[in-house]
C-alpha cells in the first residue's frame, strides 16, 4: 500500500505543491533552500520530500518510511548544527541528554561539509539519488560555506536541501543556487491540527503559550515544555502585582536562584503575553522588554528582576 509522504505536514500547501510537480515533472533542482520560520514543518518537509524521490517509481511504503525516520537509508545523510566536546561532535540534542550547557549556539563546521563531499563522492544505494538535508543552514561558518560551494557548483547525482530562517541568513552565493521554497506561519486552524495530532491540544487552551509561538507549532510545544520547568507557586505569585516590596524583592531573589538564564528570557516573553492580555498597559510592556535587554548584556539578573517587579508592584 502506498502513502502520502505529506500528509502529516499542514498548512503549507504552496510548498506541497512546489516540491510534488518537481518530482511528477522530472525537475527535481540540485540543491533546494527551505526558509520560514522555525517549528513550521520545514524539517518535516525535507524529510517527506526526500520519501517521495526515494520512491518516485514504486511509491512510499510503511517500510521506506520507517527507514527514512530512524535515519538508517544510506542514500540519506542528515546534517545538524553541532558541539565541539572533548573530541567529538554533539547534536543540542546529544548535548542536553550528556546535561551540557554551552554558551555559543551549535554550528555546521568545515568537517561537517567535507563529510557531505565524501558522502556524495559515492553512487547512491537503493534510491535514484543520493540526497543531503542541512539543518539550520544559517550557522555555518564562511570557511564551511564556501566549501559547500563548491559541492553546489557539482553535486553529482544529488540533491542538497538547506534549510534556514531567510534567505538573507545565507551566503548569496549559496542562495543563488538553490531554488528557493517558502514556508509560512500556521494559521489558527493549521496550528490547532498539529498540536492535536501530536498530542499536544492542552497547549490550546494556554493563550500566553499561544501569542509567543506566533503561528510556529514548534515554537508552541517548546514554550509549554519550558512552562513545565517553571515551579508552579513561583509562576503563581509572578501572574499577580507583587503586594509589596518586599515580596518583590522576594520573587526576584527566587527566579535568580531557582531559573538559568536561558529560563529567565523565555519567562520575560511569557510574562509579557500574559501581563498584556490581563492589564493592556503597555508601560509595563515596556519595563520587561528593558529587563530582556539588560538579560542579554549579562548585567545581574537579580537586580534586573528587582528593579522589574518593584515597577509593576509601584502601578
Amino acid at each position: 500500500m502506498t502513502i502520502d509522504p505529506f500528509a502529516a505536514l499542514v498548512g503549507q500547501p504552496q510548498a506541497i505543491e512546489l516540491l510534488t510537480q518537481a518530482v511528477r515533472q522530472n525537475r527535481v533542482a540540485p540543491a533546494y533552500l527551505f526558509v520560514g520560520p522555525d517549528g513550521v514543518g520545514r524539517s518535516l518537509a525535507a524529510r517527506c520530500f526526500v520519501e517521495l524521490l526515494f520512491s518516485s517509481e514504486l511509491g512510499v511504503t510503511a517500510a521506506l518510511q520507517n527507514r527514512l525516520r530512524q535515519g538508517n537509508h544510506p542514500a540519506l545523510l542528515w546534517v545538524q548544527p553541532t558541539y565541539q566536546y572533548q573530541g567529538q561532535r554533539l547534536t543540542a540534542a546529544e548535548a542536553a541528554e550528556k546535561g551540557l550547557k554551552r554558551k555559543a549556539p551549535p554550528v555546521i563546521r568545515l568537517e561537517q561539509i567535507r563529510e557531505i563531499t565524501e558522502f556524495l563522492s559515492r553512487p547512491p544505494l537503493e534510491a535514484p539519488r543520493n540526497v543531503v538535508v542541512l539543518e539550520e543552514a544559517q550557522t555555518m561558518a564562511e570557511a564551511a560555506a564556501n566549501a559547500l560551494l563548491k559541492t553546489l557548483e557539482e553535486p553529482g547525482q544529488a540533491t542538497l536541501i538547506l534549510i534556514a530562517p531567510t534567505p538573507e541568513s545565507v551566503l548569496p552565493t549559496l542562495v543563488s543556487r538553490c531554488q528557493r521554497i517558502p514556508f509560512y506561519r500556521l494559521d489558527a486552524q493549521s496550528l490547532a491540527v498539529v498540536l492535536t495530532q501530536t498530542s499536544h491540544q492542552e497547549i490550546l487552551q494556554n493563550q500566553a503559550v499561544l501569542s509567543i509561538a506566533a503561528g510556529s507549532a514548534g515554537s508552541a510545544i517548546a514554550s509549554y515544555e519550558q512552562l513545565q520547568t517553571i515551579p508552579p507557586e513561583l509562576l503563581e505569585d509572578l501572574k499577580k502585582a507583587p503586594a509589596s516590596y518586599r515580596k518583590a524583592l522576594e520573587l526576584a531573589k527566587k527566579i535568580d536562584k531557582d531559573l538559568d538564564t536561558e529560563a529567565q528570557l523565555w519567562l520575560v516573553d511569557y510574562l509579557q503575553q500574559f501581563y498584556w492580555q490581563r492589564w493592556h498597559q503597555p508601560s509595563i510592556i515596556n519595563h520587561l522588554e528593558k529587563s530582556r535587554q539588560y538579560l542579554l548584556a549579562y548585567a545581574q539578573p537579580r537586580l534586573v528582576w528587582e528593579c522589574l517587579l518593584l515597577s509593576i508592584c509601584q502601578k
